[in-house]
């Protein structure tokens, strides 16, 4: 994940924490023969972890929102979440870690958590309070047609299968946005994920755009304090504090937070960012049309979501469509 290269649309999980926004479009250069050298055991763990952690944090927002109130307890966990990386960071690398170059480094930073993690992430935790978490994570899979978009607006031609891509998208979409079809999902919660998954591949496309610090993982220590500070002031703006008793919130989701907090934000970004940098990138990205499936079976197990045929067409048709997205994408970047 390195600064600078034009953005790439596979875009890691909107539910777990944007620990670093720049794209790793640069990988495969830092192991020019990763693509051809046997893949150990290591890697297909840290690709599990990755499948299994990011699609179920989808799972675990749910669960949180059961009894807390949706932007608290975001804005809690990434500032939480960006301390600890903070610490050791400075724990390994010294304070020196922390510096950035210039002002406007910092500045960007905060801009593209409060995108991802107050706009995109944000939402999606609000909407979940309405929408199942299935449907959420198949919403937020259409992110890297959103991204072509973008790229497309900016002057850029992805290619032709990229857009066949987001076309499909656009048409699982459509199905599952359809009034009643998708179960009795309130049609709010449905626009807030949309919402959601836009202004996370606009924070996205961005940091690859703006100054932003060397370091990815400084930069995510910003980004997560900045987006969690933000998450923390809308759930105050919104009065979620009224009322509030810290005693009324279930082990059920204080276990949640815990989870989403260690192991999504933590553990499997540890994951992630050790396959870029060990593993093929077409392999790696992967996790962008696994996760949604994931998270859709897990709702279904863990809290009995109903699967109507149209999540399940609608589902089908948008995972497809991020497929060819990131099959074109990979393809061309080996070109």
């Amino acid at each position: 994940m390195t600064n600078g290269p034009a953005p790439d649309p596979i875009t890691p999980d909107p539910t777990a924490p944007r620990l670093t926004t720049h794209h790793p479009t640069a990988s495969p250069s830092a192991v020019p023969g990763a693509a051809r050298r046997p893949l150990g055991k290591a890697v297909w763990v840290a690709l599990g972890i990755v499948y299994v952690v990011w699609g179920s944090t989808y799972l675990g927002i749910r669960v949180v929102v059961e009894t807390m109130p949706p932007f608290l307890s975001a804005g809690a966990r990434f500032v939480v979440a960006g301390l600890l990386l903070a610490a050791f960071l400075v724990w390994r690398h010294g304070p020196g870690v922390l510096r950035v170059n210039r002002p406007a480094e910092l500045g960007s930073a905060a801009l593209v958590g409060l995108l991802l993690l107050v706009g995109g992430n944000g939402l999606v935790v609000l909407a979940e309070t309405s929408v199942p978490s299935g449907l959420a994570a198949l919403l937020i899979a259409v992110v890297p047609a959103w991204v072509v978009i973008l790229r497309t607006v900016a002057g850029e031609r992805p290619g032709a299968g990229a857009y066949a891509g987001v076309l499909l998208g656009l048409a699982g979409l459509a199905v599952l946005t359809l009034p009643g079809l998708s179960g009795e999902t309130r049609l709010g919660g449905v626009l807030t994920v949309i919402v959601a998954a836009f202004l996370w591949a606009l924070g996205s496309f961005s940091s690859s755009r703006i100054p932003m610090p060397s370091n990815p993982f400084t930069a995510s220590v910003y980004e997560m304090v900045a987006g969690g500070a933000g998450c923390l002031v809308t759930g105050l703006a919104r009065g979620e504090h009224h009322g509030l008793d810290v005693g009324a919130f279930s082990a059920r989701s204080w276990t949640a937070l815990g989870y989403l907090l260690v192991f999504g934000s933590l553990v499997a970004f540890t994951a992630y960012a050790w396959l870029l940098q060990s593993a093929p990138l077409s392999l790696v990205a992967t996790y962008a049309y696994v996760n949604p499936v994931v998270a859709v079976v897990l709702g279904a197990l863990v809290l009995g979501e109903s699967l109507t045929w149209a999540i399940v067409l609608g589902g089908g048709v948008v995972v497809a469509g991020v497929c060819l997205i990131v099959r074109t994408e990979s393809t061309e970047r080996r070109n």
